[in-house]
């Protein structure tokens, strides 16, 4: 991790990370932006705030600020979803000043609470990042779909032949492109859909790139751009908890990176992380963007290079920082066609849902209370999602926290492990507290070469002799 390649190869390789997270990156503020109803000047101005805060976030985690502020890991970061349907509810509710006022605040919150989540770890086991995960990618679907079929269902080209072509069009080349490219060309097949999909736009009339011209080269959006912070108690608190689920989602991501790259992450190490990730929350909320977390694709893209060092993720976030710094690119961008981006933005969204599925596969769900937790999480999360206005006639400060699938499945899944496996008198079950030097132990093959479950991943590794001694006969352990 600390060796420096060639300069040739550390300019190609952090560029590549770039690539693959790019449009992932670039999507939230594209999703926020169309609702909460800003017009192309404002979603251009969030897109290139958006990339500079995740290349100044990146530099932090791959390189480190002291012994204060990052991991010191191959970390690439960028906007998560978990803090989109809350930031839009509070825009509804109290405007865009109270939607960067309570992301400041729980930046700062993040930041306090850094070193006691670290050494809390073991309360979010893979069943309840798992579960969140799996929310996180399943209820960003409807907004793929929203850009798809166009938001207003009174306009005239609302779920239109030509958009819903257009969509399909985009998710064939994508597959296609995946199953037969190879090497660099398979990794960069979605950026290369967003391409050819908005050039097929051009002819069918969904383009409108008449704003980029006027658009400046060089520039940086003046910090609270939409007016003074505002801190309405609800909206803060609902903030606070969207740090809370970033919290879990880069925890089980930096775990991973160590397990990966045969570096046990320390409690240390993870509270030095999980502080740059509430530092992005203060960054995001005085220059209009937003809270960051550690890119799983990114983490997946170390284990097809084999490239582990930190100094190409460090390329990657000084890349990121240089296109923050140009509007005219976060104009295109904001630009592209709606049915073009929720297509791509499906596939990356599923994929997301993919990683919660494959995390909770760690799990044994036949063991204890499992099964229930992951249920009745699930459920209240994808309530809101299938079920949209349920909670309208709730008082304002809840709907802002319910109204959101993924803080309430995370507020959920943490209560009910809470309730299971860390009360008086319950047995401590797989999902239950751990050794802290068991905690990078997620169920996959490590440096050692050997396939292990350990308490956290639910697995026989985690069971007690007398646990084992309960098995009715003839059962044979998965």
């Amino acid at each position: 991790m600390d060796r420096r390649p060639p300069f040739g190869r550390l300019a190609a390789l952090g560029a590549q990370h770039v690539l693959i997270m790019y449009t992932g990156c670039v999507t939230v503020p594209l999703v926020f932006g169309a609702a909460a109803g800003l017009d192309p000047a404002a979603i251009a101005l969030l897109i290139n705030a958006d990339l500079l805060i995740a290349g100044l976030v990146t530099l932090i985690q791959s390189l480190g600020v002291g012994k204060v502020l990052g991991i010191r890991l191959p970390i690439v970061t960028g906007a998560t979803f978990a803090g989109v349907t809350p930031m839009i509810l509070i825009e509804q509710e109290y405007g865009m000043p109270a939607v960067y006022g309570s992301m400041l605040a729980a930046g700062l919150f993040g930041l306090l609470v850094a070193v006691p989540f670290a050494r809390l770890a073991r309360f979010f086991p893979p069943l309840v990042s798992g579960t969140v995960i799996t929310v996180v990618g399943m209820s960003l679907i409807g907004v793929g779909a929203g850009l798809i079929t166009g938001n207003d269902p009174e306009a005239a080209d609302y779920a239109s032949g030509e958009r819903l072509a257009l969509a399909a069009g985009v998710l064939l080349f994508i597959v296609l492109f995946t199953r037969f490219a190879r090497g660099f060309l398979g990794q960069i097949g979605i950026l290369i859909a967003l391409v050819l999909g908005t050039l097929a736009a051009v002819p069918m009339g969904l383009t409108d790139f008449s704003r980029v011209s006027g658009t400046d080269w060089i520039g940086l959006a003046a910090p609270f751009h939409f007016g003074a912070p505002q801190f309405p108690p609800t909206a803060v608190i609902a903030m606070c908890v969207v740090m809370l689920v970033i919290f879990t989602e880069s925890t089980a991501a930096m775990l991973a990176v160590g397990e990966a790259t045969g570096r046990p992450v320390t409690d240390k190490d993870l509270a030095r992380g999980l502080a740059a990730d509430g530092v992005s929350g203060v960054l995001g909320g005085a220059m209009n963007s937003f809270m960051d977390t550690v890119f799983s694709q990114n983490v997946g893209l170390i284990g097809i290079t084999r490239v582990a060092s930190r100094y190409v993720t460090a390329v990657a976030g000084g890349v990121l920082v240089v296109l923050g710094l140009v509007p005219r690119l976060g104009a295109v961008v904001a630009a592209l066609p709606g049915p073009v981006v929720g297509a791509a933005g499906l596939v990356l969204f599923a994929t997301v849902t993919m990683v919660g599925v494959n995390t909770l596969r760690r799990v044994d769900l036949d063991q204890g209370h499992h099964l229930t937790i992951a249920a009745v999480a699930l459920g209240v999360g994808l309530l809101p999602e299938v079920a949209e206005g349920i909670y309208d006639g709730f008082p304002a400060w809840s709907r802002i926290i319910l109204g959101s699938g993924i803080t309430s499945a995370a507020l959920a899944a943490f209560l009910l492990n809470l309730l299971f496996h860390h009360t008086p008198g319950r047995r401590a079950l797989a999902g239950g507290p751990v050794p802290s030097q068991d905690r990078g132990n997620t169920g996959s093959t490590g440096s050692t070469g050997n396939t292990t479950e350990g308490p956290r991943g639910g697995g026989e590794a985690g069971r007690r002799p007398d646990e084992e001694a309960a098995e009715p006969a003839g059962h044979t352990p998965a």
